[in-house]
């Protein structure tokens, strides 16, 4: 099994979240008991969706999520470690959308700067004295404002 989809990384969306399996086929995909998916619910280590009839339906996030369960808890750790492990990961996963955005918004911003420094450079190389601004971007383009090619 590819252990990044298992750790939920990388693949964010909507598909991950949608509710789909019985607490039967999640069992199984998980190698769970019941119960213990039934436990593991009630503790808030998973929240599984409900259909209309209220059967639990468990989404591929939610797979993901108790297969990592299980592997810590292979590992020795308990349940309260679980508890902290997930909550650090949701931490760590929070910031780095947020890192993410932020980075997008520098981008953003540099981009502007650059604008407005080229718009300042061009500014300041424009000698208006009393000339139209036609005349100004003819010699700043090099055709010294005669109109005439060589």
């Amino acid at each position: 099994m590819d252990e990044r989809s298992d750790l939920g990384a990388g693949h964010e969306g909507a598909d991950r979240d949608k509710p789909l399996y019985m607490i039967s086929v999640a069992a199984e995909l998980t190698g769970m008991h019941p119960q213990t998916l039934r436990v593991y619910e009630q503790k808030g280590l998973v929240s599984p969706g409900r259909s209309r009839g209220n059967t639990r339906l468990y989404s591929q996030a939610d797979i993901d999520r108790l297969n990592l369960i299980s592997r810590l808890t292979d590992e020795g750790i308990n349940l309260a470690g679980v508890v902290r492990i997930l909550d650090m990961r949701e931490r760590a996963d929070q910031r780095d959308a947020e890192i993410d955005r932020l980075r997008r918004r520098v981008r953003e911003l540099e981009d502007e700067v650059a604008e407005l420094r080229t718009r300042e450079r061009i500014t300041s190389l424009a000698r208006y004295d009393g000339k139209n601004p036609e005349q100004v971007m003819r010699k700043l383009l090099g055709d010294g404002g005669s109109g005439d090619s060589q």
